[in-house]
């Protein structure tokens, strides 16, 4: 193999696990003390909706828009789950049922932040999963909406981590090229 061809390999490969490198060290941290308009958790990881819960009670927002929720779940049932009474279900938590994946839940906060006109969300997920479901929701939102991160630590698996970055890597790509 010629030696520029190599370098032009090479280069390009040391990005891809420098990047990778770098996701997988500097994951995303809880947010701490700072109000919202709202906050928004993602459905699927351990420990979200409990954290996101906790926020709404401590008053860090007045809503709270649980996204992806089977259709099948009702108020009561997540009540019951989560051990917090209903009537914080009744008064300040939305069910949504439109999303299936990272893309429609980014989608789904986006209509509901814009239907009620909110100016700030707190975004609800696992820390490796921060990067991408942000960059959902904020791809679909007007830029005068602030989006901050509020990452829920985990343990996450090298697995877990390699298909997390290069599900975010295709997706920052897809994007940029309009699809």
């Amino acid at each position: 193999m010629p030696p520029n061809l190599l370098r032009l390999l090479i280069i390009p490969i040391l990005a891809w696990l420098l990047g990778f490198a770098l996701f997988a060290i500097f994951l995303p941290q809880p947010l701490g003390d700072r109000r919202t308009d709202a906050i928004a958790v993602f459905t699927g990881g351990p420990q979200r909706i409990d954290h996101a819960l906790s926020l709404l009670e401590q008053g860090q927002a007045k809503r709270l828009l649980i996204t992806g929720v089977d259709s099948g779940v009702t108020p009561r049932d997540l009540a019951r789950m989560h051990k917090r009474p209903i009537k914080l279900f009744n008064c300040c938590v939305v069910l949504g049922f439109e999303a299936v994946d990272t893309r429609s839940n980014g989608a789904e906060i986006a209509r509901w932040v814009e239907r009620r006109g909110y100016k700030s969300i707190r975004l609800v997920t696992n820390d490796w999963h921060m990067r991408r479901a942000k960059f959902e929701v904020q791809r679909n939102l007007p830029p005068n909406v602030t989006v901050v991160s509020d990452a829920v630590p985990s343990n996450p698996s090298f697995s877990t981590l390699w298909r997390e970055y290069h599900k975010y890597i295709v997706r920052l790509l897809t994007s940029w090229i309009g699809v």
